[in-house]
């Protein structure tokens, strides 16, 4: 359910870097109502328009900290986020996204924080691979969000 309004959907915006576009960025917000410790926050599944994005090309921005890479982020054990705080996903990707409609395949993952799993220890040392439904918590489907984007001036 929560999984619906994962990304607010004005939120797609090119990333610039002394005035050339290095990326594209997005708002989601977090599936889990109670909010969750941000190091149990591993990344996102992320296709657009038919392209993949690792985590590898992901960085998150979050509690007014600048964006953070996913492995930095497994570190921030005693940081929160909260349930109504919308985080900013920044994708490297030079040149961004052209202006109007994309597509975007989205799932979330961020390890459940209810107590011992059996996976839970396996997966602080190898966090799944978002998009396989490993580590999906609340937000177990990869869902499709129709979103425009609109250049803006610069």
């Amino acid at each position: 359910m929560f999984e619906n309004f994962l990304i607010r959907e004005d939120s797609l915006r090119n990333d610039r870097r002394d005035g050339e576009v290095v990326g594209f960025s997005l708002a989601a917000r977090n599936a889990n109502y109670r909010g969750v410790y941000l190091s149990l926050h591993n990344g996102y599944y992320l296709e657009v328009d038919g392209v993949d994005y690792p985590v590898s090309a992901q960085t998150f921005e979050i509690n007014g900290k600048p964006p953070r890479g996913f492995d930095e982020i497994r570190t921030a054990v005693w940081e929160h986020w909260d349930y109504d705080d919308e985080g900013i996903l920044h994708v490297a990707a030079p040149g961004g996204l052209a202006p109007g409609k994309h597509t975007i395949r989205f799932q979330q993952s961020v390890l459940a924080a209810y107590g011992y799993q059996p996976t839970d220890e396996e997966w602080v040392k190898n966090p799944p691979k978002p998009g396989s439904g490993a580590g999906s918590d609340k937000a177990p489907q990869i869902m499709t969000y129709t979103l425009t984007l609109t250049e803006e001036e610069h």
